[in-house]
């Protein structure tokens, strides 16, 4: 699946992914490929990616994560590798 990670400022991350955990306003969740659509709040917190390049750790400072038809975008009021 293809995961974006956007901030106000710039593009944290965009490529494809086989799993992504959010730290969701009531609790951790992950998304895996074909997953059902949803919309979902995030607070501050790590968003934890696993792909071809092995597992990579973004810390967000929340925002909204939208999952349709295998692609994930993170609108994040802030964001830091």
């Amino acid at each position: 699946m293809h995961l974006e990670i956007i901030t106000p400022d710039r593009k944290v991350f965009a490529g494809e992914v086989s799993s992504a955990q959010f730290p969701g306003t009531d609790g951790l969740f992950e998304v895996l490929n074909n997953h059902a659509p949803l919309i979902s709040a995030l607070k501050a917190g790590d968003v934890v990616v696993n792909g071809s390049a092995g597992r990579e750790s973004f810390r967000i400072e929340g925002g909204v994560v939208e999952v349709l038809r295998n692609n994930v975008i993170v609108l994040a009021e802030g964001a830091s590798v």
